[in-house]
């Protein structure tokens, strides 16, 4: 069992790596382009995101820059910071000079645009109410699925053990406990119902980790729970590197999970970047950026894109946090604000 567990350890760090050499052969590539080494840059941008989308930006961010260093012959760095979302998003309220965020939920850019670091209307400033992509929330199960999970009411069952990471720091969190609520109201049933399921579920959860890739490598590395549930890309990604060991399962029904951006109108407008962390985010639309999210399995904006990707995202019906829950603000009060739902659930564990 020790080897056991060393191998998958190792093979999980592997996972990571494979994003490195992505990274190298693009650094490649923009070299080809012209561009300047990265500690030569004329402008540098931070981009403040969630923990589960470090590998996408890793891939992102040598593209952008060969491309921008040949469209303009400016050399640009970006620079990453990741972990979970809600966290990410009180680190810029806090001080952290981040250029743009790129999240995993609405949310948490109304909090910062409610601290006047983000324009009021931040979700009309590009397309898709700034959301460039999509994913939703699905599970990872040990190989076999030996528990036989199929359906958010079979995570509520007596002796299945639930990975999630907490909703009050991660935007994962949130999407899962609001997935496994709107799974019951989607059906026909009221909120006494869908918090009877959501209370039995977290009763399930052994530990609640800070963000999503800190789920993972409880799941994954530490051996614990029957089934994650967590993002598709991530799920996909550790699926693709441990196939022997998990088991990708679809619920008939979920959330969907926009992954918003938006410029940091107080930082940018100090540090005079405005124009090029616009094109960053802005890359993200183009059919280049487009390509780079499909390959991580987060579902791409673009029709071309989307149907040449079409055979890794599986059809699934997706209910919307305006829909159900009267939009993130409304679900934030209710569920997640302090005395909400989910302290009385979770404080009564």
């Amino acid at each position: 069992m020790a080897n056991k567990k060393t191998a998958l350890s190792a093979a999980f760090s592997a996972t990571f790596s494979r994003s490195r050499r992505l990274l190298l052969a693009s650094a490649v590539a923009a070299s080809a382009l012209g561009m300047a080494p990265a500690h030569a840059a004329d402008v540098t941008l931070l981009n403040v995101s969630y923990d589960v989308a470090r590998e996408l930006y890793k891939d992102v961010n040598p593209v952008f820059e060969a491309q921008y260093k040949q469209q303009t012959g400016k050399s640009i760095e970006v620079k990453q910071s990741h972990g979970g979302s809600s966290k990410q998003a009180r680190s810029v309220a806090d001080g952290l000079e981040a250029s743009v965020v790129t999240m995993n939920q609405a949310n948490d850019i109304d909090m910062l645009a409610d601290r006047g670091l983000v324009v009021k209307d931040w979700a009309k400033r590009f397309p898709n109410n700034a959301a460039p992509m999509y994913s939703t929330l699905i599970y990872l199960v040990r190989k076999g699925n030996p528990k036989g999970i199929k359906e958010w009411a079979d995570l509520a069952k007596p002796g299945v053990k639930v990975v999630i990471p907490n909703p009050k720091t991660s935007g994962n969190g949130r999407y899962s406990y609001l997935a496994a609520w709107g799974s019951v109201t989607q059906a026909g049933g009221n909120d006494a119902q869908a918090r009877d399921l959501v209370t039995k579920i977290f009763r399930n959860v052994p530990v609640l980790d800070g963000g999503g890739r800190a789920a993972t490598t409880t799941f994954t590395q530490r051996q614990i729970g029957d089934v994650l549930v967590t993002f598709e890309n991530e799920v996909n990604l550790v699926r693709s590197e441990f196939g022997d060991n998990f088991d990708i399962v679809y619920p008939s029904t979920s959330v969907l999970a926009e992954s918003p951006v938006a410029v940091v109108d107080k930082v940018v407008d100090k540090r005079g970047v405005r124009k090029e962390a616009t094109a960053y985010l802005n890359f993200l639309y183009s059919e280049a950026g487009q390509e780079i999210i499909a390959k991580h399995y987060l579902r791409p904006r673009s029709a071309a894109v989307a149907k040449k990707y079409a055979a890794q995202f599986k059809p699934i019906k997706l209910f919307t946090v305006d829909d159900v829950f009267g939009g993130w603000r409304a679900a934030q009060k209710r569920h997640f604000d302090d005395g909400g739902e989910f302290d009385k659930i979770y404080g009564a564990k």
